[in-house]
């Protein structure tokens, strides 16, 4: 009986690949057999998963999900050894900003975290699709928060932005359910990654307390295993929905 299905000579492609979660996924379908797309806005730092993925196996490629040209130009960027992708992970986020009380936010920042989200996902998914569709396979894999299922203060934008993905995630998968494309999303609870760093506009000294609050967080690689898991099913089997936290989050 057949238990995981081969990446072999799959395309995937990642955003938000230059670290923590993206990073993580990257390596690991590259390992599993895919050829990655691992996309990003540091291409410096894209470069370098190379050197921890089989060789040929990464394909970095700089992109900012916000940049309509760059999403819209996606399809032309594909390897000439594939004519699609086959496995898509809307990963790429930010929290610019964050931990904040809603009427103490900044109004651009609050615009472009659902920019960056929501919209930046909608888009490339948009850009990517219509391959999948006309061969009628192909996997979507968002990768949420559990803020979009427990709210919790000072995140509404962000989590205005998850429960967004887990909408659209639900919608996409009812689209396409007759297509032959899988759609599922990954929900991870607290996770140490540079994301905190990056909410604390780059203080690492605040994002260090913060983390220091709880009695543990996921890995980025808990979060990969999980995605890993979802799209080595067998074809047939699609999950709709992983929710990974840690131990004492409920």
């Amino acid at each position: 009986m057949q238990h995981q299905a081969s990446l072999s000579g799959q395309l995937a492609l990642v955003t938000g690949a230059s670290s923590g979660i993206g990073r993580a996924i990257a390596i690991d379908l590259a390992r599993q057999g895919a050829t990655v797309m691992a996309t990003g806005r540091q291409l410096k730092r894209l470069n370098e998963l190379q050197e921890q993925a089989p060789p040929g196996s990464i394909v970095p490629l700089a992109l900012d999900v916000c940049d309509n040209d760059q999403v819209d130009a996606l399809p032309r960027q594909l390897p000439k050894s594939h004519e699609a992708v086959d496995i898509l992970v809307n990963n790429a986020a930010q929290d610019v900003g964050g931990r904040t009380r809603f009427d103490q936010s900044d109004p651009d920042e609050l615009s472009l975290v659902i920019q960056t989200n929501l919209i930046g996902l909608m888009r490339v998914t948009r850009a990517v699709v219509p391959a999948m569709l006309q061969r009628g396979r192909g996997t979507i894999v968002n990768i949420g928060s559990t803020n979009a299922l427990r709210p919790t203060p000072t995140m509404a934008a962000y989590t205005a932005s998850k429960a967004g993905v887990h909408a659209l995630t639900d919608a996409l998968r009812a689209d396409f359910a007759k297509e032959g494309l899988r759609v599922i999303e990954v929900v991870p609870g607290l996770t140490r990654t540079e994301f905190a760093q990056t909410r604390m506009r780059g203080d690492s000294e605040k994002a260090r307390a913060f983390f220091e609050k709880f009695p543990g967080a996921l890995e980025p690689q808990d979060v990969a295993d999980a995605v890993v898991y979802a799209v080595t099913r067998p074809a047939h089997v699609c999950i709709q929905q992983i929710v990974v936290t840690p131990w004492f989050q409920w």
